[in-house]
């Protein structure tokens, strides 16, 4: 059975690049229209609308710092009047960036949760009242293995991810009565633009494929494959879970 997003409206934030331009990808090839919000407009980001087109469904590129209420109430907005309504939403912009503890900044502490948590509690809230207006919709958060184990020196990561795990789970029991079904995707590493430091550093990617018992590092596609199947009517009995991605590194 192949999965169809026909005539479905879905917003992906950060989906620029990596994980956030697979899962718009994939929601095109399956018939989805598609708005993505980016912060740099980049030849990535024009590809990424040249490639949704091509797939014969509508594309829609908005530009919004997402660590501010208001261009996130303008992305939605933009996006509604483009498309009528959303019926999926994915929360997945982020960032990871290592900070020890003790030295660690308000500033450092700020910018992580108010871009991996704040912003997503934002879009959904902004989203929520055209979902429950037709009884129907999807909310798919990214996650991270960090939120359900911790991550030493990455507690302001963590912590963020803690809070989208909890965020889903809470709304997710709040919005089923309106059809409207709230899961998350938790990645362990993935191959993208932000964990390249590491991952190109032949012991540090040796030392981190011990830890994954399939035996490799995931790619934005492994991901964004889990984030199609929990937007799609497959998934219509599944609520407030957290579905692993990780290649059985963290088993919860």
């Amino acid at each position: 059975m192949e999965i169809s997003l026909a005539n479905k409206n879905a917003l992906v934030t950060g989906g620029s690049k990596g994980i956030g331009a697979a899962i718009c990808r994939l929601f095109a090839e399956a018939g989805a229209n598609v708005a993505f919000t980016y912060f740099r407009s980049t030849r990535e980001t024009e590809r990424l609308r040249t490639d949704i087109q091509k797939q014969g469904t509508k594309a829609l590129a908005i530009r919004a710092n997402i660590q501010r209420g208001s261009e996130i109430g303008k992305a939605v907005g933009i996006a509604k009047k483009a498309f009528g309504t959303i019926d999926i939403l994915v929360n997945n912009a982020g960032i990871w960036k290592r900070a020890e503890i003790g030295a660690m900044t308000e500033q450092d502490f700020d910018e992580t949760i108010d871009t991996n948590l704040k912003s997503a509690f934002l879009f959904t809230a902004a989203v929520v009242p055209l979902m429950k207006r037709r009884k129907s919709g999807r909310i798919i958060n990214i996650a991270s293995t960090a939120g359900q184990r911790g991550e030493a020196f990455y507690s302001h990561y963590a912590a963020s991810k803690a809070g989208i795990i909890a965020l889903t789970k809470s709304i997710a029991v709040e919005l089923s009565p309106f059809n409207i079904f709230c899961n998350c995707v938790a990645p362990g590493w993935v191959d993208t633009d932000m964990t390249a430091n590491p991952l190109r550093i032949p012991k540090e990617l040796r030392n981190i494929i011990r830890t994954i018992p399939n035996g490799r590092v995931a790619t934005s596609e492994d991901v964004a494959k889990s984030v199609l199947f929990l937007a799609s009517d497959l998934s219509s009995h599944i609520i407030g879970a957290t579905v692993s991605v990780n290649g059985g590194s963290v088993l919860v």
